[in-house]
């Protein structure tokens, strides 16, 4: 799958299905058919949307972890808590589970972002403070990660 692009605002309807945008939704025609697995994102207070293609191969990543260190069963019970399978209805709608709205305090305003090969699902107000409180130090941020020279030879 290539990689997505785009961050668009939506609404969630009381029954907390949203309508996928359509820039997005194009993207994903490919893969729609397959499902979709839904989680809590790691490090921040938002849902990662993972085409099925993609959520296996980071499951067969996990899976080659030695599930007798104490370590990996806590990483792996943790990783995958809440995670839910999703399709998108014919109407380009997604059903976000409440219990996962409730993890990314997601309300009506929500901001679809993607994030390379997943897309991001964040209420509209905590999106605009993650990518305010990241300004000042993005650039710093930025020569960390992309300025080193190392085999990401990106130009």
């Amino acid at each position: 799958m290539d990689s997505l692009i785009g961050t668009y605002e939506c609404k969630v309807d009381a029954k907390g299905r949203l309508m996928l945008p359509a820039a997005i939704k194009k993207q994903l025609t490919p893969v729609l058919q397959n499902g979709f697995v839904l989680k809590r994102a790691v490090f921040q207070p938002c849902l990662e949307l993972y085409p099925m293609v993609e959520w296996n191969v980071l499951m067969e990543k996990v899976n080659k972890l030695n599930r007798f260190k104490k370590k990996n069963n806590d990483f792996i019970r943790r990783f995958t808590a809440g995670v839910k399978v999703v399709e998108v209805d014919t109407a380009g709608r997604l059903l976000v589970p409440k219990d996962l709205m409730s993890f990314a305090g997601i309300g009506k305003d929500i901001v679809v972002s993607s994030a390379i090969n997943i897309v991001e699902i964040w209420d509209k107000v905590k999106y605009e403070q993650a990518i305010d409180d990241a300004t000042g130090d993005f650039a710093d941020l930025a020569e960390e990660v992309m300025g080193q020279d190392d085999d990401n030879d990106i130009s």
